[in-house]
């Protein structure tokens, strides 16, 4: 019989891929159908076909969308599916679930469609990370500001993560700045090592409190939104 251990990193490695492969083929069938017109159908095509139209009709009347993927990591616990929350909704919550596998939202700025993907920051999902980036046109890469213990593990896995694309640029988001015991930025850019990266690549370090209270700050998520829509709209 299979020590419990075994079987319990047998468990995880196995519901970590199927997150993932869940993931990709979401993603897989929304760029397979993006910008096509398609009738109503039944059944699994009918099915993401009226997802799909649903999403093109939020979008304001006009010329076709530019899409653009922005891709959202970090450490589990670091904030990343509270800063997707405040990004694409001004609305107060208590509390924001931890994301297991990956989650996607959708925000209609500015003639461009762009996708937010977060994918989970737990140890048996990291390895998943490179990925999902080649469909990425940005990377944001978020930080527990107080959790002093991981930063080393976070500059690992950053680190190991941009030398699959020297070029995507880098948005780091330095959070939960609203905590007495947080890190500033300058602190974090010298325990994530950020001057050695590579000068070819675009790279922003902002400090966020991704909270309610935080949106009228100088920490809102809010700034991160306005700096997204200008490196997307780059030619």
């Amino acid at each position: 019989m299979a020590p419990a251990g075994a079987l319990r990193e047998l468990t995880l490695a196995l519901g970590a891929a199927v997150a993932v492969l869940g993931s990709l083929l979401f993603i897989a069938v929304k760029i397979y159908f993006r910008g096509t017109d398609t009738d109503t159908g039944t059944g699994w095509n009918g099915w993401w076909e009226r997802e799909l139209r649903e999403l093109r009709d939020r979008a304001p009347p006009g010329d076709a969308l530019d899409w653009r993927q922005v891709l959202v990591l970090g450490l589990d616990g670091a904030g990343k599916s509270s800063v997707l929350h405040y990004l694409c909704s001004q609305t107060a919550r208590d509390r924001i679930a931890p994301t297991r596998g990956f989650n996607s939202a959708q925000l209609f700025i500015q003639g461009m469609e762009m996708d937010l993907l977060e994918v989970g920051g737990s140890q048996n999902l990291r390895a998943y990370w490179p990925h999902y980036l080649g469909q990425a046109h940005v990377l944001v890469f978020v930080v527990d500001s107080v959790d002093r213990s991981r930063l080393l593990t976070a500059r690992q896995e950053l680190h190991a993560l941009l030398a699959n694309d020297p070029r995507l640029p880098l948005v780091v988001l330095a959070n939960k700045q609203d905590k007495s015991d947080a890190l500033s930025t300058a602190e974090l850019r010298e325990e994530l090592a950020l001057h050695t990266l590579s000068g070819q690549r675009e790279l922003f370090l902002l400090p966020t409190s991704a909270t309610w209270d935080g949106l009228n700050t100088a920490t809102s998520v809010l700034h991160v939104k306005s700096l997204l829509v200008t490196l997307l709209s780059q030619p």
